[in-house]
């Protein structure tokens, strides 16, 4: 019997169009634009001026905290201005823009193919090397690696979990990486494994991959202490509080985090991220994103450099389609509108979907609720989506955290289900940010 979890969930379209496409290395831009904060907690400080030369893999702005995350240049070329621009959130934040001029590495870095397979360094030396790289979570959350491989005191993991079930529909670049990238990502896991102090790690894989089972299956005979377990396809299965439910049987308590139940959560694109740091001396500069979409003509999986403009990707596709309404940055469940395709790709871009019109547009909304308790049943974390909307409609802020409102991980599930159309994730966000900021003004 599949693994799953047994709270909620639903099965919309999977539209993985480029599981079969392999990764392709887009060619570098004539510019790049890379914001200094692309990760959870405190934004990077500038260490760069206009007018400075820089290399590929250089340090262009440093850690500013214990949760931050170095960021580095993803190509060689001059450094053009310090400006704000708009991100993918549609906020205008503070970047670096790099006129390209060659591709000039810095000489640390390996560059060759082979497989370093031996770990010669410490637990320390492992997380010091991940946070020097930049290496942040690549599954869209982008909290800093390092911080996750902290363990507090009083605290002890006994297992490490390795999602791999990229369960929003239309993407595939995890599902390319485990296929493409498997010893890497083996000797990514090794590393993970000697960080935490732990002896077992569990990759969970939704059965709509089976060629990526399979394969790992084989690779992880020649590695200790890996194993593969197939898991049921509803999402979100890669919601971390739901992977390690299905995977251990475990459950996080409410606002707790995983290490709680001792387990820590890495995603395969930051195993393998983790592996070309530790490794090869990598930083952080380039990752797979999907370019997808039901009209795009050339659609596929590339590994792009950080900063690059998303138009670049989607000419690299096909080019935009006549009659895209919307272009999306993740998935279609949890991903977001973008404002402009010149937005730069960063470290959390994990694709880039093409809307035609028809699915665009937002269905029409009924007058009110009709209580049918489809929001309910659907809800991963057990919370009552269409009492949230209507506190955070009255602004009922106390009341909103009483129900558990930080709890709700987006999934966007309760928005899918809605017979009536109503915006329910949209209104939870704003209860969210609500309560969040109460929670701050509270501990001032």
């Amino acid at each position: 019997m599949l693994k799953t979890f047994p709270k909620g969930g639903i099965h919309p379209p999977q539209n993985k169009f480029t599981a079969n496409r392999p990764i392709e290395v887009l060619p570098l831009p004539q510019q790049v634009v890379i914001p200094i904060s692309q990760h959870i907690g405190a934004p990077a400080t500038l260490i760069v001026a206009i007018g400075d030369k820089v290399l590929v893999g250089q340090v262009i702005a440093k850690s500013s905290g214990f949760v931050s995350a170095n960021i580095h240049s993803s190509v060689s070329g001059t450094v053009a201005s310090l400006d704000s621009v708009i991100d993918s959130s549609g906020y205008k934040r503070p970047a670096i823009t790099i006129t390209v001029e060659g591709d000039e590495w810095i000489s640390e870095i390996d560059r060759t193919s082979s497989l370093k397979k031996e770990i010669p360094f410490s637990a320390e030396e492992i997380i010091a090397k991940m946070n020097e790289a930049g290496i942040v979570g690549l599954g869209g959350a982008t909290f800093p690696s390092h911080v996750k491989l902290s363990i507090p005191k009083g605290k002890k993991a006994d297992v490490l979990i390795i999602n791999g079930a990229e369960c929003e529909p239309y993407l595939t670049s995890d599902h390319r990486l485990m296929l493409e990238k498997a010893d890497e990502l083996m000797v990514g896991i090794l590393l993970l494994k000697k960080a935490l102090g732990v002896e077992r790690a569990l990759i969970g894989i939704e059965k709509n991959k089976p060629d990526a089972i399979k394969h790992l299956r084989i690779i992880t005979a020649n590695y200790k202490g890996v194993e593969v377990h197939a898991l049921k396809v509803k999402y979100p299965q890669g919601g971390e509080k739901q992977l390690i439910k299905s995977l251990i049987n475990r459950e996080v308590p409410s606002g707790a985090l995983p290490i709680e139940v001792g387990t820590v959560v890495h995603n395969v694109g930051t195993a393998f991220a983790v592996y070309e740091a530790v490794q090869k001396n990598k930083p952080l500069i380039e990752r797979v994103v999907t370019v997808t979409g039901k009209n795009l003509t050339q659609k596929g999986n590339f590994m792009v450099r950080i900063g690059t403009p998303v138009i670049n990707l989607i000419e690299a596709a096909g080019g935009v389609p006549e009659d895209t309404a919307k272009i999306v940055n993740g998935g279609p469940m949890m991903g977001k509108a973008l404002i402009s395709a010149e937005t730069p790709v960063t470290k959390g871009t994990s694709g880039i979907i093409l809307f035609p019109v028809k699915d665009s547009l937002r269905p029409v909304m009924k007058p009110a609720c009709i209580r049918c308790g489809k929001c309910i049943s659907a809800c991963p974390m057990g919370l009552e989506p269409y009492l949230l909307i209507r506190l955070s409609q009255r602004n009922m802020t106390e009341r909103m955290e009483e129900e558990r409102i930080l709890d709700c991980m987006e999934c966007g599930s309760c928005s899918f289900v809605c017979p009536a159309n109503l915006p329910l994730l949209d209104y939870i966000r704003l209860g969210k940010a609500e309560v969040g900021a109460m929670i701050r003004a509270r501990k001032k």
